[in-house]
């Protein structure tokens, strides 16, 4: 059992939406439904990451963005985070993902909470926020080369799906630390999370219900080859 005070964590970055997207959820109702699910999801998790460590089990602890606070999806656990606690029977599992995450995000807040936890396993999906906006791209190898470097062992981190020289940058580091650090790829460059038809919410970005089963398919794969998922 690990002490709930001991987490000191909120679910948020604390950085507001953009001005794009806050000007489009006014006007465009598929946005809106899903910027409306950012303070309740957030909410779910903080209550059940108190839940989980108060329990007593193997932990697991998963890092990442809106994507692994299931925005998008019917309901939280619809995320692809949520989605994976069936196949970890027995484990505890605490959520840091924060809305709007980016990788710097991970390094500088979500990581040094995880180590205060000393999880048993790590599970990560970051760079969207970074890859998708073109202001954001400038560095990001060098900012995911400072991840890479800080994740222990064993942990399972998603790469990119996306063809584009950011993104297959950051894979290319993925690969290189998955032989060298002993990290553990869950290979979103397969099929099923590279076409994304029907697999999208209704703002267009996130994934749907769908999308979400098809990036936790993945997660479970790289887990069942460490032969830890159920």
């Amino acid at each position: 059992m690990t002490d709930p005070g001991d987490l000191r964590f909120a679910n948020r970055t604390g950085r507001p939406p953009g001005r794009w997207i806050t000007l489009a959820g006014r006007v465009l109702p598929g946005i809106r439904r899903v910027q409306q699910q950012i303070e309740p999801f957030a909410a779910f998790w903080e209550e059940r990451n108190r839940d989980e460590l108060a329990r007593s089990g193997p932990l697991c602890v998963a890092l990442g963005d809106s994507m692994a606070q299931g925005i998008g999806a019917t309901t939280p656990e619809g995320g692809w985070v949520g989605r994976l606690l069936p196949v970890l029977p027995g484990w505890r599992v605490v959520n840091l993902a924060q809305y709007g995450a980016r990788v710097d995000d991970v390094v500088g807040t979500q990581l040094p909470a995880a180590r205060r936890l000393r999880p048993d396993l790590v599970l990560c999906l970051i760079g969207s926020n970074d890859l998708m906006n073109p202001r954001h791209q400038d560095g990001v190898g060098d900012r995911y080369v400072s991840l890479l470097d800080a994740l222990p062992r064993g942990t399972v981190i998603g790469n990119q799906p996306g063809t584009f020289a950011a993104a297959l940058q950051v894979n290319g580091l993925i690969d290189d630390a998955a032989r060298t650090r002993g990290l553990v790829p869950a290979e979103l460059r397969d099929p099923r999370t590279r076409h994304w038809r029907g697999k999208l919410s209704s703002d267009r970005f996130h994934p749907n219900d769908a999308g979400y089963a098809a990036i936790a398919e993945v997660f479970t794969e790289a887990l069942r080859r460490i032969r830890l998922a159920g």
